[in-house]
Parts: structure tokens; C-alpha cells; sequence
């Protein structure tokens, strides 16, 4: 896979993740901040990183496992990985512009 099939497929990816909601907050995942990172691996291997609002979301089982059956999904994706970190620790400065204004933040 090349440089821009990669690009491709990530931008496929952050489609697939803007349909995943924290329940407790009426904003996607990736608007919230919640992606830190998405690689795309020469193969299609997809590793994610990713956090939650907090250690105690009630999505917190359920959350990664959506996550990885839709971006598994993709065509073009072989494997998907999601990790769960803790560090950094999420805080409302990682929510998109967008996000903070339907929010009412700005």
C-alpha cells in the first residue's frame, strides 16, 4: 500500500469513527479528541489509539470493540488493533473547534 492509498484509508477511517458517539456527550469520538493516533500499516493493518472521557465511561467495554468492527469493516483494512490509553489523560482542550461550538463552548 502506498503513501496515498495510506492517506485514503485513513481519511476512510476517520468517516467510520465520526459514527461512534461517547453516549454521554452528543459528539463523536473523533471530534471529541478521543483518536489519538491511527496508523495504517503497509498491509493494511490498522493500529488506533484511542482514550475515554473517563476510566468509568459505561462505554468503556463497548466503545473499543465498536470501534474495531467498523473499521474493520473498511475495504482495504486487514487487522484492526485498538488500544486504550490513559496517557495523556482526555481533557476538553483535545475537542475539535466544531465540536466545542455545537457544544456551546465558544
Amino acid at each position: 500500500m502506498n503513501s496515498v492509498e495510506k492517506t485514503q484509508l485513513e481519511s476512510k477511517i476517520i468517516e467510520v469513527l465520526e459514527t461512534c458517539f461517547d453516549p454521554e456527550i452528543p459528539v463523536n469520538i473523533y471530534e471529541l479528541g478521543l483518536v489519538y493516533s491511527i496508523d495504517v500499516g503497509d498491509t493494511g493493518d490498522v493500529e488506533i489509539k484511542m482514550t475515554l472521557t473517563t476510566p468509568n465511561c459505561p462505554v468503556a467495554t463497548s466503545l473499543p470493540g465498536e470501534v474495531q468492527a467498523k473499521v474493520k469493516a473498511i475495504e482495504s483494512v486487514k487487522s484492526v488493533k485498538v488500544d486504550v490509553v490513559w496517557d495523556p489523560p482526555w481533557d476538553s482542550s483535545k475537542i475539535s473547534e466544531g465540536a466545542k461550538l455545537q457544544l456551546g463552548m465558544i
